[in-house]
Parts: C-alpha cells; sequence; structure tokens
C-alpha cells in the first residue's frame, strides 16, 4: 500500500532519518537503516524487510511504483524535486532514490546452520569500516555464505554506508551480531563446524592445503592486526594466502573473496 506526499519543505519528522543520514549509528540503535540508490532500494523492496518509508524524485516512485504497490504494510512515500532532496539528505545525490527500512532481528546460529547441509560461515572481527563491512557481505551473497557473524569490535552489517556497500545484499543474507566472538566459535565448534582463521602470520599452512568441504567457518580480521590471540586459539586452525614478499596481507574484502572462491571450488560449485 502506498500513501503518496509531495513535499516542498523539510520541517516533516518523518524526514529526519533522511535529514541526519551520516547519524548512522543513532539510527542503528534505532533498529532502522537509510538505503541509498535505486538499485539498493528496489532489494529492500523485494525483501521481506518491513519498509516505513521512500523519498523518490518522480522519475524513480514511476518506475518503484509496482513494487511499492505490492509492499503488504503502509509505505508513506515522500516525493520531491532533486534540489529539495539534496537539501534534505544534506549532500549531492547521483541518483535520488531512497528508503527506510526496519533491520531484522539478530539471526540465531541454528537458522544459519540450517540453511545448508555443509553451511559455510563467515566470521568478522576487528572490521571497523562500514564500506568494508557491506563490500565482505557482497562477497558473501556472491558466494553464496550461510551466514555472516560479526563480532562485538566489528561495525553493523546494517550502517548506512555498510547497505549501500552491501548493494543491498545484506537483506537476504542472516546476520549474527555477537557479544563475544570466542564463545560463538565455540559454540559452533560444539556442533561440528570446523573454524579456519584467515591470518597472514602464520606458517602453519596454505590455503589451497586446508580442508573447506565440510562445514565451515571463515574467520577474519582486519588488514595488519588480523585476529586477536583469543579468537585464534578458538579456532581450529590457521591459513594463510600465498604472496609476494613485498605485500604482507590483503584488505579484508579482498581476501574474502580468496578464501570463499577456494571453498567454493573445493566444494565443486564454480
Amino acid at each position: 500500500m502506498i500513501e503518496k506526499i509531495y513535499i516542498n519543505t523539510l520541517d516533516l519528522p518523518e524526514l529526519e532519518p533522511y535529514r541526519h543520514m551520516k547519524w548512522q549509528f543513532e539510527q542503528r540503535q534505532q533498529g532502522i537503516f537509510v538505503a541509498e540508490g535505486e538499485k539498493v532500494v528496489r532489494r529492500l523492496l523485494e525483501s521481506p524487510l518491513p519498509v516505513i518509508s521512500a523519498l523518490l524524485l518522480e522519475r524513480w516512485f514511476v518506475e518503484l511504483e509496482p513494487l511499492l504497490a505490492a509492499r503488504a504494510e503502509n509505505v508513506h512515500v515522500y516525493i520531491a524535486e532533486r534540489p529539495l532532496l539534496e537539501q534534505i539528505i544534506g549532500f549531492a545525490i547521483y541518483q535520488g532514490a531512497l528508503a527506510v527500512g526496519r533491520a531484522p532481528a539478530n539471526a540465531r546460529l541454528d537458522e544459519i546452520l540450517a540453511r545448508d547441509k555443509s553451511p559455510l560461515i563467515v566470521a568478522a572481527e576487528g572490521i571497523s569500516s562500514a564500506e568494508t563491512i557491506g563490500g565482505l557481505v557482497r562477497n558473501c551473497a556472491a558466494f553464496g555464505v550461510s551466514g555472516i557473524i560479526t563480532a562485538e569490535s566489528s561495525c553493523s552489517p546494517y550502517l548506512r554506508r555498510a547497505v549501500r556497500s552491501s548493494m543491498g545484499t545484506v537483506f537476504r543474507l542472516p546476520v549474527l551480531e555477537t557479544p563475544s566472538l570466542v564463545r560463538t566459535l565455540q559454540e559452533l565448534k560444539q556442533v561440528g563446524v570446523k573454524c579456519v582463521a584467515a591470518h597472514p602470520h602464520t606458517t602453519q599452512r596454505r590455503i589451497t592445503e586446508a580442508d573447506l568441504r565440510g562445514p565451515t567457518c571463515l574467520v577474519l580480521g582486519a588488514e595488519g592486526a588480523g585476529l586477536t590471540p583469543e579468537t585464534l586459539a578458538a579456532c581450529d586452525e590457521a591459513v594463510v594466502i600465498p604472496m609476494h614478499a613485498e605485500v604482507d596481507s590483503l584488505n579484508v574484502g579482498a581476501a574474502g573473496a580468496v578464501f570463499l572462491y577456494e571453498a567454493m571450488r573445493q566444494r565443486g560449485r564454480v
């Protein structure tokens, strides 16, 4: 259902999430997020996540009206001219399509494990950049990961910039934001999931020597610092991506893509 509202003022209280898009941490505490761009908004409208409102140029309303009309909830759709829309947001935009959605409840481990006979899970520790975590989520969706776990030291995949960097793929990927990654890894091991640390400072074994065919959780850390000693100790093994001596690490998005491709190769899915 659609409630279409033409606006020519910035004062509507309902526009606050758009006026304060830089307040992404406050919005995360409220359980909401802003989707930016036509493709991300479209993926939100196609998802089962609740949609609160949309802020669109008229041309995008015409494009997205069938998806908006198909929503079960009543969606307030605010239509504005580009100058006003850019004034609301506080910076220039190139598309003119935004929406506010409600983030899902934290996923449970049993839900993630039930998605695949041999689940492949990714855990992220120490990733403070929303763009980086969003790129990692996009890699996870591309390679069919069962779910992603973010440690207490990582930012949420539902921050605005993370949602944008994921290109909306986060809407179809279970996310568990855990207060204790070590405890969560221990729970995974108890149900037969191998926890494999991607660690550039190990000499134990190369990525191609690890068996990633069974239930596996790939544990990734921030570039440079890597994983904490406590998290490393909670993993079954640590593996490294071989590379030239002049380069000692990859950013977590690139490293994640390499590890996920290898896991899919071993599973005969690529």
